[in-house]
């Protein structure tokens, strides 16, 4: 079993749900939180607000996902994340789980 982690923009949630569906993952829990992004390093004409912190509606999902489906699910999200034409993806993480109750 593997601890998935999910974090992508609030405009992403349906897919995200697709994603998960479409590897078999049956149980995931996710919550609305506040993104932010540092853009002091940005140079002036690409930060067109002037705004050193931006922030943003995103969502984060987790999932215990059996080992097998993990590599299905990255696959999924590297494919949506392949065809996405804004700046933003969704991104995953997984941390093994030595122990579990």
């Amino acid at each position: 079993m593997k601890l998935v982690i999910i974090t992508a923009i609030k405009l992403f949630e349906k897919d995200i749900k697709l994603q998960l569906k479409k590897a078999d993952v049956k149980t995931f829990s996710f919550k609305e939180v506040t993104g932010y992004r540092d853009s002091t390093e940005d140079a002036i004409e690409s930060n067109w607000f002037s705004s050193e912190m931006n922030q943003t509606e995103s969502i984060v999902f987790y999932a215990f996902v059996k080992k097998e489906n993990v590599d299905i699910l990255f696959k999924l999200i590297n494919d949506f994340n392949n065809k996405q034409k804004t700046l933003s993806h969704i991104h995953v993480a997984v941390i093994n789980i030595e122990k579990s109750n």
